[in-house]
């Protein structure tokens, strides 16, 4: 099969293009997809700049993120049948292949239907930052109606999952760009204040918003020192959840005075740590996920679309660039 993969860690350039060995049969408890579109995300840069920070095994296959057509099934598997059009997310870890190839061998349990009323390229960029914003708001800070939060990079992946989700559920969301262009997208998705990074001061603008007291919760999807202005937005007794590794001189104090409830989030674990219950719970996000956008309440964003043979170029595309919404590699 054709597939993108590496040997050795690296720039752009180590990713190859070209014939690999198909995936072996089935495990019991495994589904053969057939790829036709996959989404790709920060994760796969990473993973590809430092592979010996994970457990990946070489050539590898990069990519979480994938959406195509069931061609069998596991002995064990009664979910699925051949001919289900599904998505998923599920990084190439633990001697799992990942997504950047015409067939991928996927756990039942991180399966989920397509939404029907996506194609394949949308429903392939929608998994890994859904999850994310899902697991931050509902599983990590518990957001409610009424509630206010802030969201860094509010145009990105993960951010504009967030917004709308977050604006699902009856809260106000203030969030960050940098540019006009991505305040428009953000306002018509639903936030209701924006602020420009590179011309405001963010601190300054989430208290004159909330009368001084600060959001309710603060999502950081950036890192470093947004991060720690967090801490200096949100409200006494308040919530911040992170993406990102915190910085080793991260300064706790102000979080600590204000009783901040602080929480990490990495949809990786499910995979990384062999947590079933944590798997199938993110299968639920997703079939939860894809009704709503079958009943049009949620919206994907692809900024640009590649060609599979194009994965190094759209890699490179996404780390110089930090485009609106979501990239996806095609396969034709």
């Amino acid at each position: 099969m054709k597939a993108v993969y590496f040997e050795q860690g690296g720039p752009v350039s180590v990713l190859r293009y070209g014939d690999v060995k198909s995936p072996g049969p089935c495990g019991d408890h495994q589904v053969l997809v057939h790829i036709k579109a996959i989404g790709i995300n920060p994760i796969d840069t990473k993973i590809r700049a430092a592979p010996e920070r994970f457990p990946v095994s070489f050539p590898v296959i990069p990519g979480c993120d994938g959406a195509g057509i069931v061609q069998t099934v596991g002995r064990h598997v009664q979910n699925f049948k051949p001919g289900d059009e599904v998505y998923f997310s599920q990084p190439g870890l633990n001697g799992r292949q990942g997504t950047y190839a015409e067939y991928a061998l996927v756990d039942a349990s991180l399966l989920a239907l397509k939404p029907r009323s996506l194609s394949f390229e949308q429903a392939a960029a929608v998994p890994l930052v859904f999850i994310t914003a899902w697991e931050a708001l509902h599983d990590r800070t518990h957001i409610t109606s009424g509630q206010t939060i802030l969201i860094h990079a509010g145009a990105g992946g993960v951010g504009h999952a967030a917004i709308q989700l977050a604006k699902r559920i009856g809260a106000k969301v203030i969030t960050t760009v940098s540019s006009d262009e991505k305040a428009n997208f953000v306002r018509h998705l639903g936030a209701d204040k924006i602020v420009n990074y590179q011309t405001q001061d963010v601190v300054a603008e989430v208290l004159q918003w909330t009368a001084g007291k600060g959001v309710d919760i603060a999502f950081d999807t950036i890192g470093a020192s947004v991060l720690q202005s967090c801490f200096s937005c949100v409200k006494y007794y308040g919530d911040v959840v992170t993406i990102l590794q915190p910085e080793p001189d991260t300064n706790w104090n102000d979080a600590r005075l204000r009783n901040v409830r602080f929480s990490l989030e990495l949809m990786l674990s499910p995979v990384l740590m062999e947590l079933e219950d944590a798997k199938l719970h993110q299968a639920d996000i997703l079939r939860q996920c894809a009704a709503l956008f079958d009943e049009n309440k949620l919206t994907i964003e692809i900024a640009q679309r590649f060609d599979l043979a194009e994965a190094a170029t759209a890699q490179h595309f996404l780390e110089q660039s930090h485009p609106l919404g979501k990239l996806v590699l095609t396969i034709i």
